[in-house]
């Protein structure tokens, strides 16, 4: 659901950034109105049934993303170290550059958010004894990973070393030259969002179906479809709509809802299962990652529970 949020954010910022490059002359229209339109493509994507069904635009999603992600860095590199660029804390105070530090760790974990769908994904694909799923399943996790590193490794280090402590939480916004390239990033950022969006929403939306059949007796049917998964798509715009703040809700969700899944909660399972000898090295390797990643947990939240505090004060609801 956070990420679902977050996709709702970045689509609609991405949006209007487009619209403000192509119309100029009509660019005073507020975000929430291109949250809104972002969304309104999710009420007719979200009836498709399952994983299968979208696999096309889970490809399309995927170029999407390596394709901004490469328009993003080589623009900004094009343009050159900034003049009076500077790379030392940002902030004010230790507490400050101690919680920014963990707002990074957030966000970082909130982009490794596919771990929560591996195992719906891996559902979707044959498995027998002699061909189990895992095999071709290790392969596309390891495709997914020189992915991910093709996008995010050029576009961090090139972004700090032209901008510095003033980079932005989205690079795409504040890029404005050239036109036709941040125009076009945008516009791939869209498409990239909606096919993520369904990605995450199609587990929960058959979480909340199987719940409301068997636990609260609802006949299963294409109306219960309807309303649950067009409530789900509504919910998400509205909170999107109310907290539009892309970098606290990267802090805070990465933090609350994906340090555990990503860092602690696997270890404490494989502790729990396995049990492997006391202070042996398998024992202090996952107890290695249970402390730090229970720390990212709690400093993240709040740093970015923090920030969407701080950024509300001077943001108009739904003007």
């Amino acid at each position: 659901v956070g990420v679902c949020i977050v996709y709702m954010v970045t689509g609609g910022q991405s949006l209007k950034k487009f619209h403000e490059l192509v119309c100029q002359d009509w660019s005073t229209i507020r975000l929430p109105v291109f949250i809104m339109i972002f969304a309104s493509s999710h009420f007719v994507l979200s009836h498709l049934p399952n994983f299968n069904s979208i696999s096309l635009i889970s490809l399309v999603a995927a170029v999407m993303s390596l394709s901004y992600s490469t328009i993003a860095w080589t623009t900004t590199a094009t343009k050159g170290v900034q003049e009076d660029v500077q790379y030392g804390y940002k902030a004010g105070t230790t507490a400050d550059t101690v919680l920014n530090f963990f707002t990074g760790l957030g966000g970082i974990a909130l982009s490794y958010a596919g771990h929560s769908v591996v195992l719906e994904i891996q559902a979707t694909l044959p498995s027998t004894t002699s061909n189990p799923s895992k095999d071709p399943m290790w392969k596309g996790v390891m495709v997914a990973y020189v992915v991910v590193a093709l996008c995010y490794f050029p576009l961090a280090l090139v972004g700090y070393g032209v901008f510095g402590n003033d980079v932005s939480d989205n690079i795409l916004i504040s890029l404005k030259t050239p036109v036709w390239a941040i125009t076009l990033a945008n516009l791939l950022v869209v498409m990239h969002v909606i096919g993520s969006y369904q990605i995450f929403a199609i587990p929960v939306f058959d979480m909340v179906e199987t719940f409301l059949v068997k636990k609260l007796n609802f006949k299963p049917s294409s109306i219960l479809r309807f309303i649950v998964r067009n409530v789900y798509v509504a919910l998400t715009m509205f909170i999107a709509i109310m907290i539009p703040f892309f970098d606290g809700l990267l802090a805070f969700f990465g933090g609350f809802t994906f340090a555990p899944t990503t860092y602690f909660l696997p270890c404490i399972i494989w502790l729990v299962i396995y049990k492997p000898k006391r202070f042996g090295l398998s024992w202090r390797t996952n107890w290695v990652c249970i402390v730090p990643g229970f720390i990212l947990m709690i400093l993240s939240s709040i740093r970015g529970l923090r920030q969407i505090i701080l950024e509300s004060k001077d943001y108009s609801f739904f003007t």
